[in-house]
């Protein structure tokens, strides 16, 4: 006798959630007016708001996605507001030049 065919079906693939790709611009505060283009082929993530124009555009991997490029953005406006007032590391030191 052969045995019978399992009547278990497999689970159903759960859909995974969509990642969004549409953004509130940091600059102008607009609610998703920041676009997100990725190349691949370049490995080149941009982004651009359409309101104000402004842009960001960084070096991205194979698993790289819109919102990880968006956060990376966040952080580098985060860190230049920090340093807003401080002397940066790459700036000339500041001299005084006495005329004699």
């Amino acid at each position: 006798m052969g045995k019978r065919k399992s009547s278990a079906k497999p689970a159903p693939k759960k859909k995974m959630e969509k990642l969004e790709s549409v953004f509130n611009c940091p600059f102008c505060n607009h609610e998703k007016s920041v676009n997100c283009t990725i190349d691949r082929k370049e490995m080149i993530g941009e982004l651009t708001c359409c309101i104000c124009q402004e842009k960001y555009s960084t070096a991205i991997n194979n698993l790289s996605e819109p919102i990880d490029i968006y956060s990376e953005w966040i952080d580098e406006c985060e860190k230049v507001n920090d340093m807003d007032g401080e002397i940066s590391p790459r700036s000339p030191p500041l001299t005084h030049h006495d005329s004699w």
